[in-house]
């Protein structure tokens, strides 16, 4: 196992030390109740704040310069109460861990290893860089998703549309004929009749499965459950095991390259997989690792990830440049997942045109079967 350098970490203590401990707690809860601040402007706001700290600019000055400047409210309130808390005597990552809607495990644990070790600056440039990389990794991810979303969302409106305007026109206009109707047109007319009396109930039915769906998501069960379906899913398994390969390594190379200690690094990246399956999978094998195992083995064990990965993780480990490795894996996947997700793009954009023309097409010509036939016998 690669040595590592010890760092400072959290402790609670009895007396002052616990009381101020129990205060941190009641407000990192009040925080954690705040909206997320985005990725994209947390890492330009730890950028600056590199940047600031490697020109010998003191800390204070630093976060009250970027909290006025900080375009994003509720970022610029957590760097206010950050610059509070550290002229009241706490260290920078001890005044960020109370901030955790801002700063998560990951970022405050980095801030504490660069505190500890004097490279501050460096920390923070390796943060940026990460944070910034896995900017990029979740709009490739989003990019993939919302378009097949957006068109069944248009394929849904334009036939909720015409089944509940539309249809019931034409339907009117064939009972003043008294025409014979083809099958589909019967089909058709009987759909929107069907549609129209139960779209209230379909209304509030979707409302309360779409509330039901995120509660049952919030429990550890539900969210193991549908994560392991999405990564069974064609195609889009295939993106998201990569992306969460990719954020694995790439999280836990920078926290081993900070001097974050290996136990420690994993019970971090297992918070912020982002995927239940993968984050019992860390700590599965963080279980086994705690125990005297290497890496390589307990994570090859999971079979969530590849056995490639756990090949090159275990010739880092053997050459003691494990946070080089980690961080070559995570280029492979990244440009891995830049090309997956092209190619689904480039299958799914006909695939939904064809989708949408069918749906569409099929119900306009429904309804224009009677009038052809009326216009044959007229003829």
């Amino acid at each position: 196992m690669t040595p590592t350098r010890q760092v400072a970490t959290f402790s609670t203590g009895t007396g002052a030390a616990g009381a101020g401990a129990r205060r941190a707690t009641a407000v990192a809860k009040k925080a954690g109740r705040l909206r997320k601040v985005p990725s994209k402007n947390l890492a330009i706001f730890t950028r600056q704040l590199s940047v600031m700290i490697d020109a010998g600019l003191p800390l204070v000055q630093c976060l009250e310069l970027l909290s006025s400047e900080e375009p994003n409210a509720g970022l610029a309130e957590a760097v206010k109460r950050v610059q509070s808390d550290v002229e009241a005597g706490a260290s920078l990552a001890e005044a960020m861990q109370r901030q955790p809607h801002a700063f998560n495990p990951l970022f405050t644990h980095m801030v504490a290893a660069g505190e500890a070790g004097g490279i501050l600056d460096t920390i923070l440039k390796r943060l940026s860089t990460y944070i910034e990389k896995q900017v990029k990794l979740e709009a490739q991810v989003k990019s993939a998703m919302i378009y097949p979303i957006a068109v069944l969302s248009i394929a849904v409106i334009v036939v909720a549309v015409i089944l509940w305007k539309v249809i019931p026109t034409f339907a009117s206009l064939f009972a003043g004929l008294n025409a014979t109707l083809p099958l589909a047109t019967r089909i058709v007319i009987r759909a929107s009749d069907m549609f129209v009396i139960a779209l209230p109930a379909l209304v509030i039915g979707g409302v309360g499965l779409s509330a039901l769906g995120r509660r049952y998501y919030g429990t550890p069960a539900g969210r193991l459950r549908l994560d392991g379906w999405l990564l069974r899913v064609p195609m889009l398994g295939t993106i998201l095991r990569k992306v969460a390969v990719a954020r694995f390594c790439r999280t836990l190379g920078t926290l081993i390259s900070s001097g974050v200690p290996i136990l420690s690094g994993l019970d971090i990246t297992a918070r912020t997989s982002g995927n239940a399956v993968v984050e019992a999978a860390v700590r599965q094998a963080r279980v086994r690792i705690e125990r005297g195992e290497t890496i390589a083995t307990p994570l090859r064990a999971t079979g969530v990830f590849p056995p490639m990965v756990a090949q090159m993780i275990g010739a880092g480990e053997q050459t003691g440049s494990l946070d080089v490795m980690l961080a070559k894996i995570a280029e492979v996947y990244e440009d891995e997942v830049d090309v997956a997700v092209a190619g689904l793009l480039t299958v799914l954009e006909p695939v939904m045109i064809a989708f949408l023309g069918v749906i569409v097409g099929g119900i306009v010509i429904s309804m224009y079967l009677p009038l052809f036939e009326l216009i044959t016998q007229l003829s």
